[in-house]
């Protein structure tokens, strides 16, 4: 009796010496850290029933994939500034072999093309107020980005409807797109639904977005691509087609939260034309073909669907998809171009957006910016006082010292320079002719639309295949 308990003995110590072993190696090749956000108890505004219980979710599925997690819930501004500072010390201290991964539950908002994550304790009288009281969202990704890392994962839980009343009637809807490709290469953001729409809270004790998370990235073996493809159809079923969870990706490396021996790269095909989604779906079951436009989520692939299959009853929904991308895409050009132009030809084309407040209002401000910093900058040189350029301490220094003067006084035995003397008669004065502003003509205005468009090329993504960027999604 005694051999085969020894013999037990032995075996159980050596499977335990080599999932250490395993598991050792697989820490040495690379660091997981997670912070992750639960925003439920906001102060002035109703609180929110699911974002503790998807944070705590969320932070299981994480830890039993190897990540090391910090839980943080209902932050302050503080306390969430806090939180993200620590969090990038703390991949700071794992080495550049580290993955970083951020989710957020909880009330967000975009503000004149801006996104901000919303503490609990923020008091919004206006609009004005967002910057000052919530935490941006580009802040946050350029912290995080900012420090060595091999990818970055940021997760969002957070285009819940704006409680704010005092904002939600001139604020868009939803969050702004974000590009993770105008950053450093190797992110992945994910959006619980489409930008410029809302997601919802859910009825159950987490949300749909979480919900089908933890369960699609538990998969072994299915890359982070192919796991929200997963979420994205789910998703869309338990919300009855009201969400449409979406992503941008620039990551370079392959990523899945729990392994599988000999796992394959993840399906990163690259973008369909209308063309070659009709061919693709031609002869399909309509739900079928609704299944893979969606797990894609390419404005190429809706477009094929509604024209294949117009008395499908989906096609209704996705035209609602397809028309809000597209101004969601215009509206992120205009923003990247800042242009009277550009923020003209969206209200022209958008006159009753949920965004058309903003647009006028960034329209004003456009039209009262100095019309050429260089000549402004040439003008107030004119007097002989030094641009920041001749300023070897730089515009910081010279902005808080003053004009700067001659180190040495001129020698009094210098004779002064002889004046000049015109004996011309001066010249009749006259008035000056009237200023007159004018629009852009219609061809710059074309043009000007133009570049924004290109600007939301570059800033959006790829407006569709999950935020791939994408050659012609317009």
């Amino acid at each position: 009796m005694r051999a085969p308990a020894r013999f037990n003995f032995f075996v159980l110590l050596f499977c335990a010496a080599l999932g250490f072993s395993i598991s050792s190696q697989r820490a040495a090749a690379e660091n997981r850290v997670a912070l992750v956000i639960g925003q439920s108890a906001y102060k002035t505004v109703p609180a929110l029933t699911n974002p503790t219980n998807d944070a705590k979710l969320t932070s299981e599925m994480l830890q039993a994939a190897g990540f090391e997690v910090k839980t943080a819930l209902d932050l302050s501004q503080n306390e969430m500034r806090q939180a993200i500072g620590d969090f990038a010390a703390k991949i700071a201290g794992k080495g550049a072999d580290t993955v970083a991964l951020l989710y957020y539950a909880g009330h967000g908002l975009q503000i004149d093309g801006e996104n901000y994550l919303v503490p609990v304790d923020v008091a919004l009288d206006r609009e004005s107020d967002v910057p000052l009281q919530a935490v941006r969202l580009n802040d946050v990704m350029n912290t995080v980005a900012s420090v060595p890392t091999k990818m970055r994962i940021i997760m969002l839980d957070a285009c819940r409807n704006d409680p704010f009343n005092s904002i939600n009637k001139i604020a868009g809807h939803g969050l702004a797109l974000v590009d993770t490709k105008a950053n450093s290469a190797g992110s992945f953001v994910s959006f619980s639904t489409s930008p410029g729409t809302e997601a919802l809270d859910g009825s159950g004790a987490n949300s749909p977005y979480t919900s089908a998370l933890v369960v699609s990235a538990r998969e072994p073996g299915l890359a982070i691509e192919d796991a929200f493809k997963k979420v994205r159809l789910a998703v869309n079923k338990s919300t009855d087609g009201q969400q449409i969870p979406w992503e941008s990706s620039s990551l370079t490396s392959d990523f899945y939260f729990f392994p599988a021996n000999g796992a394959k790269p993840g399906s990163k095909t690259g973008a369909r034309s209308v063309a070659e989604w009709r061919q693709l779906l031609r002869g399909q079951d309509p739900q079928a073909a609704y299944n893979l436009v969606i797990a894609d989520d390419s404005v190429e692939g809706y477009r094929a669907f509604v024209e294949l299959y117009p008395q499908s009853l989906f096609v209704a929904r996705l035209k609602v998809v397809i028309d809000r991308r597209q101004e969601m895409i215009i509206w992120s050009g205009a923003v990247f171009a800042n242009t009277p132009g550009a923020f003209r030809a969206f209200l022209a084309s958008y006159p009753n957006s949920d965004l058309a407040a903003t647009a006028r209002k960034l329209l004003e401000r456009s039209l009262n910016r100095p019309l050429n910093a260089s000549a402004a900058a040439t003008t107030a040189n004119a007097g002989g006082a030094p641009n920041a350029g001749q300023n070897p301490a730089g515009p910081q220094q010279a902005s808080l010292s003053g004009p700067t003067c001659p180190c040495q006084p001129p020698s009094k035995t210098t004779a002064p320079p002889p004046r000049r003397v015109d004996t011309a008669p001066p010249p009749s004065r006259r008035p000056p002719p009237e200023v007159v502003r004018r629009g852009p003509s219609p061809e710059e205005e074309a043009a000007i639309i133009g570049g924004a468009a290109i600007g939301g090329a570059l800033l959006g993504g790829a407006f569709g295949g999950g935020g791939r960027m994408r050659g012609h999604n317009y």
